[in-house]
Parts: structure tokens; sequence; C-alpha cells
């Protein structure tokens, strides 16, 4: 099958990450880790929209009630539908960012860290729910990455950047994780992984970074699909658009001398699946 993409927003993003569909808005939200912006961009329409945060912004999630959640440099914020930002776990640790994250089928947010340096150990992947209490999951993380759900929510799919592997962990209904085994490696020379998605077959979409591709892989672990983009850094996937059929894909420019045009632009492959529908946070 070929597969191929359009434009759905040039521009000039850093580092464009976080791809994420709100049902509610039918908007595409994604982000601007390095120049602290969070997009949004609305497909019916053509309308977009860029708020700048106060400091590096890892994600951006919809919550339940109205608003947004933002896993930022010091912690986990909360912007309400009026505009109010407030924190709700706020840990600042010197050198140390937030990254990628996603929001668990129960609702609550798996937010990951990871030094500027790119110190191995030095992340980690927190459960935050909506009081603010936070668990640390895992605490041996290098670069918090991907993270995502199969269709029933008994299994976790998650990325250490470095590892190159695709993992997964059986997931508890109290939150917990257990179990970890790789589901696939990304061989050398491909790229790394960055950010994920899972589709309603229970395939695992991945991003290439320094790999110019989208993967897919089979809930058994075998590569099927590949979706071939002419930048290199391609940083994260999400299905969106009215029927979750639409594959939106963040790209980056950061570190590249002589970047293609299309660095930092969010692209769009239509027609490339069919999503399953992400819960709110629920805080």
């Amino acid at each position: 099958m070929t597969l191929a993409f359009d434009v759905a927003v040039r521009a000039e993003a850093e580092l464009g990450e976080g791809a994420t569909w709100d049902p509610a808005t039918g908007r595409l939200l994604w982000i601007d880790i390095l120049n602290s912006r969070v997009h949004t961009y609305d497909p019916a329409t053509g309308r977009r929209t860029v708020r700048r945060t106060g400091q590096h912004v890892g994600a951006v999630k919809p919550r339940a009630g109205g608003g947004l959640v933002l896993n930022l440099r010091d912690g986990v914020g909360l912007l309400d539908p009026d505009d109010t930002f407030r924190w709700l776990h706020r840990e600042p640790v010197a050198g140390r960012r937030g990254n990628d994250a996603a929001v668990a089928p129960d609702g609550s947010l798996l937010a990951g860290t990871m030094r500027y340096d790119e110190a191995p150990g030095g992340g980690t992947l927190s459960r935050v729910t909506g009081d603010g209490t936070a668990t640390v999951l895992l605490d041996d993380v290098t670069v918090s990455n991907g993270t995502g759900w199969s269709p029933d929510g008994r299994l976790m799919y998650y990325i250490d950047t470095p590892t190159r592997r695709i993992d997964v962990f059986d997931f508890g209904g109290d939150g917990t994780i257990a179990g970890r085994r790789p589901l696939a490696e990304i061989e050398e020379g491909a790229g790394f992984p960055d950010g994920l998605t899972v589709d309603a077959d229970g395939c695992v979409w991945v991003a290439l970074w320094d790999g110019g591709a989208v993967r897919r892989y089979t809930p058994s672990g075998e590569l099927d699909r590949v979706i071939e983009l002419p930048v290199p850094r391609v940083t994260c996937c999400a299905f969106g658009g009215p029927g979750l059929t639409d594959l939106y894909v963040t790209t980056a420019r950061v570190g590249l001398t002589a970047p293609h045009p299309l660095a930092g632009s969010l692209l769009v492959v239509p027609g490339a699946g069919k999503g399953v529908a992400q819960p709110a946070f629920a805080g």
C-alpha cells in the first residue's frame, strides 16, 4: 500500500511534537517544545492558533472538563478554559524537563521526563492523577517518549528512545505496570523510535527520529507498513479527523544544518488507517 502525505500546517518548529486529536473541539493539538508553544489546527476550517507557555512544554492533552493539561519543564500544569494557568504537580529538577506524555484509560496522565543533556537514567515516567498525586512508575529512563495502550486497555506500549525498542507492559486497572518485554526493535541505521500511537487493530505506529518514516507494527511485533517522509526528524504521530482515519505527523528541524523545507511542519497522511478515541485527562 502506497500512502501519500499532505502538508497540514507549514511551519518551522524547532522541535515539533505531541500530535493529539481533541474530539471535543475537532482540533489537532501539537507543540514546539523548544520554542515553548502550543499549536492548534482545525482541519475543517484551516484555522490555527499558537499559545506561548512560560517554559519548555513536552506534551499537551485535553481535559475532560475543558482546557488542557501540560507536561512542562518543572512539572504538570493545568490550563483552564478561561486561559487561567495553575500547577497540578510541580517538581522542578535542575537540568531536567518534561517530555512526551499520554492519558491512560483510567484518565490519569503518564508524564515522562528527560535531562537536557540526555544523561542515561536521568529521566522518569510518572503517573499523575487529577488530584495532583504523582507516582513514579519508571525511574531509570533516558529519553521518555511514546506511550500508548491496546484498544482493550490491557497493554501499555512505551519507548525510551536510546534503547531503540518499543516495549510492552501489562497495564493494571489501578494504573500499575508489570512484565516489561520488547515488542520490536528498530535496526541500526533506520533511526530512533520517538512518539507512537495505537490503531483500532491494535497495531503500533511509531515515528522514527533520523529515520524519515513512520512504521506500523502488528501486536506480535511484525513490521507490516512503512510511510516514508522527506524530513529526517519525524517525532510523533496520531490519528485525527472526524473518523480518526487521518494520520497526523509532527517533525523537527533542530540540529539540522540544511533542513528540508518541510522540516518543522505538521504533516498528514489521509486515510492511513483507523484510530482509537483517546480519553481526556480526568483533572
